[in-house]
């Protein structure tokens, strides 16, 4: 396998543990009729963090492993906030699996585009609203702030 196919799995699995630590930071601080909703979300990141900490191995990887913490693209002190950020990490974990969908075929490509969707998805669901074209890289530049949420602090 490609070093780049390696690579961009890696950078798939990195969001997947920023988005695992973000969402733990949205459980924190969402309202109540929320928080099943959140927990959901948290549940599918870690699985899909497994599936992939499984396919890089097939890879012939080594998968990279969880920062302590990361940064935050804006604080989070309530509700309102935290429904903002499980909308920019859904933004950010669907442009990853653009990213996997565009280097991959078959059986891979398949499910990218499902772990895209399903981004996309929830992020509609936090925001309320869509974008014409999840995960491109150009509505997220144009949208959201620069991305730090899958920066580990130093």
């Amino acid at each position: 396998m490609s070093s780049e196919l390696l690579d961009t799995y890696q950078a798939a699995l990195r969001a997947e543990h920023a988005a695992v630590y973000g969402y733990g930071v949205v459980g924190g601080r969402i309202r109540e009729g929320r928080r099943d909703e959140a927990r959901s979300a948290y549940d599918a990141h870690r699985a899909r963090r497994d599936e992939l900490q499984r396919t890089v191995r097939d890879l012939g990887g080594t998968p990279e492993q969880a920062s302590a913490a990361y940064a935050l693209p804006f604080p989070v002190p309530d509700s309102a906030a935290a429904t903002r950020l499980a909308a920019d990490v859904e933004d950010r974990v669907a442009g990853v699996y653009a990213d996997v969908v565009r280097a991959t075929e078959g059986e891979r490509r398949s499910a990218a585009a499902d772990a895209l969707r399903e981004a996309a998805v929830r992020a509609v669901r936090w925001r309320g609203s869509s974008v014409a074209f999840p995960g491109l890289a150009e509505r997220a530049t144009a949208a959201a702030p620069p991305p730090s949420a899958a920066t580990p602090q130093t």
